[in-house]
């Protein structure tokens, strides 16, 4: 999933203009309301605190909130429309694609984001989230024991650990595990370790970023 943040409450009061009058506060009901970021709780708790902002300064302000399943999707944008009809501003609670989304479907309006996108990741634990894909359109799991080197090795080495690891901790932060440990436990526990002897080169990141921006046609939708 997508793993989000909420951005700070004074920097998100920031963005919004000195005379505002009313605003739309648009969560988003899928990755980031399973980080705790932008879902319907956390949509009312933002209103919350900018109701009582705008209170303590004497600013009639009218703020609204609206929770769809996803805002990156077409099919549920029809659940916002007369919330978006009612403000010219919208702050949304969904990742960086969402955002984008809904500037091009209502390109009158002033779309703002109220989170930071940061990573494909997975739940660890309660409250805890770790980053698992890059998303390099590339995937070499199949490779690594279903342990992704790029995303998972702090310097996304390919060919076995840098040598700076101690007791499978990552040198880069006492607080991160060895990504290559990971892979080799892997391996190990799955009989695979004669696949980690094989030589790759160096990433191809053709797939990633070269060429400008990625898009993708399901070729079933394109058949003459």
């Amino acid at each position: 999933m997508i793993v989000g943040k909420l951005k700070d409450v004074n920097e998100i009061k920031d963005s919004l203009p000195d005379d505002l009058d009313s605003l739309l506060i648009a969560g988003c009901g899928s990755c980031v309301s399973v980080s705790l970021a932008g879902g319907e709780r956390e949509a009312e708790s933002l209103k919350n605190l900018l109701d009582f902002y705008y209170q303590t300064n004497n600013q009639e302000v009218s703020i609204e909130t609206e929770t769809i399943k996803r805002q990156c999707d077409d099919e549920f944008l029809d659940e916002l429309e007369l919330a978006i009809a009612r403000n010219k501003i919208v702050l949304s609670l969904a990742c960086g694609v969402g955002v984008q989304h809904l500037a091009i479907k209502y390109p009158d309006k002033i779309i703002l984001p109220g989170l930071d996108t940061t990573f494909y990741g997975r739940t660890s634990d309660i409250g805890e989230w770790e980053e698992m894909c890059h998303g390099c359109g590339k995937c070499i799991l199949d490779q690594f024991a279903g342990v992704c080197p790029v995303a998972r090795c702090s310097k996304s080495l390919l060919n076995g650990p840098c040598g700076g690891s101690q007791d499978g901790i990552c040198e880069v932060d006492d607080d991160i595990d060895c990504g290559w440990q990971k892979i080799y436990d892997r391996a190990e526990e799955l009989g695979q370790l004669e696949k980690l002897l094989d030589f790759d080169f160096p990433k191809d990141w053709s797939t990633h970023k070269d060429g400008g921006v990625r898009s993708h046609k399901d070729p079933e939708f394109f058949q003459e």
